[in-house]
């Protein structure tokens, strides 16, 4: 059994990267898993202030809800990030938190597989790559981890349009094979 946190950075509840983050805490609980899903609809993050005291802290100095992400983030074995495409880009407030997760780089840290779930309006096959690449930036920071898996749903505005899209499948079945 693996404890797997999986983060819905969509500040829309029931979006179409929210429900592809459902599927794979199904799949990832019909599995045996460990699993809790954290939304940051809701959540208080501040922007980093880059003042670096975290790194001697272990800790972020600002008090909102941060600390206690990271926490969870570092006792998972298994991360995955659930976002939103804006502007061919991970979410800003995906980016906002691992921005603030700096205070982790020199703490001990559980997960070795990160995985990374898309959606967008557009469908080419090049819309996710930055954000992947930007979250591979995040995942160098930890050398004992990696991005184990990704999935991209295309073609989506409006989350009516997920229901029934094959994709949603995919994401079980990813979850499923942690």
């Amino acid at each position: 059994m693996k404890r797997v946190i999986v983060i819905s950075t969509s500040l829309r509840r029931g979006s179409n990267s929210d429900m592809l983050a459902d599927k794979f805490v199904e799949g990832a609980k019909a599995a045996g898993n460990e699993v809790k899903k954290i939304s940051l609809a809701g959540k208080n993050i501040q922007f980093c202030k880059g003042c670096l005291a975290c790194q001697k802290l272990g800790r972020c100095v600002i008090n909102d809800d941060v600390n206690d992400l990271m926490a969870k983030v570092l006792q998972a074995d298994v991360v995955c990030w659930a976002t939103p495409i804006y502007y061919y880009e991970m979410s800003g407030q995906m980016k906002t938190l691992i921005d603030r997760m700096n205070a982790m780089y020199e703490l001990d840290y559980q997960f070795r597989d990160v995985y990374l779930l898309t959606t967008a309006a557009e469908d080419e096959e090049q819309t996710p790559k930055r954000a992947e690449a930007g979250l591979t930036g995040w995942i160098d920071c930890y050398p004992k981890s990696r991005l184990a898996g990704t999935l991209f749903c295309g073609g989506v505005n409006d989350a009516r349009e997920i229901e029934g899209n094959t994709k949603l499948q995919e994401a079980y079945e990813l979850g499923k094979n942690i």
